[in-house]
């Protein structure tokens, strides 16, 4: 997809625009999402332009709350010889699933933030956060085997590092010993809300923040499921009844 159409279609979403090599990404995200929709379902939105407004502007949004100043963009056009070596660098990582090379939360405590998005399916809104702010460590929870794989195809291709998908259920994770912590856990429009939303709590660090894009009809659910300290909900642009909502660990 051009990149000059997707930077016109995000505006509303984003208070500064992206970089060049951020829309690169995007435009490589969304050839590589429509491909593998043809053979897994991924997403029911088929137009090009809804799932940049859909997908990738809600995602966005989400993400320039989150860190309010991006980093620099990783770059589409880093050398293979560079990705390859810090895919075989030494991973302490405990989940075999993981990809990347990416360390655990125990050995980031005090480096870049830990976040895990629950639920990943086609990969939103946790690769746009991860394409917004490229320092943070990234998990991805995703049961489903095939959207497993699609999600290690967009990091290979995006050439994101610092990535880890985990092929697993929430439920079985946290009845580990060692489950994942972070700092930041995202969640959005995922099934069965009431049962996802106190194990995403579970997830979080001491003083992790967890960010939900939701339908605005949820919200009632929140004060009764969780002990959260939350912020104003924030309308989405361009849509009448989907939110972002922040709430903090006190």
């Amino acid at each position: 997809m051009d990149t000059a159409r997707i930077a016109a279609l995000l505006e509303p979403f984003l208070e500064t625009p992206l970089s060049a090599p951020q829309l690169d990404q995007i435009s490589i995200y969304i050839d590589l999402l429509l491909r593998w929709n043809a053979r897994i379902n991924l997403t029911a939105i088929r137009q090009e332009e809804e799932i940049v407004t859909r997908h990738f502007g809600e995602s966005l949004f989400m993400a320039r709350h989150l860190f309010p100043t991006s980093s620099e963009p990783c770059h589409p056009e880093r050398s293979e010889d560079a990705r390859e070596a810090h895919v075989l660098a030494e991973s302490k990582d405990p989940y075999p699933s993981t990809t990347l090379g990416a360390p655990s939360y125990r050995e980031a405590k005090d480096g870049p933030p830990q976040v895990l998005d629950i639920g990943s399916g086609a990969g939103f809104p946790a690769f746009p956060v991860k394409i917004w702010a490229p320092h943070i460590h990234l998990t991805l929870i995703e049961s489903n085997h095939k959207k497993a794989v699609f999600l290690r195809e967009v990091a290979r291709a995006l050439t994101l590092t610092n990535i880890n998908v985990i092929t697993d259920r929430t439920e079985t994770l946290i009845a580990r010993p060692d489950y994942p912590r972070a700092d930041v856990v995202t969640l959005r429009a995922v099934e069965h809300f009431e049962k996802i939303l106190p194990q995403a709590i579970t997830f979080l660090a001491p003083g992790g923040r967890l960010a939900l894009l939701i339908g605005a009809a949820q919200i009632s659910s929140i004060s009764t499921l969780t002990n959260l300290q939350w912020q104003a909900k924030l309308d989405i642009p361009k849509s009448h009844s989907r939110i972002l909502i922040i709430g903090y660990d006190t």
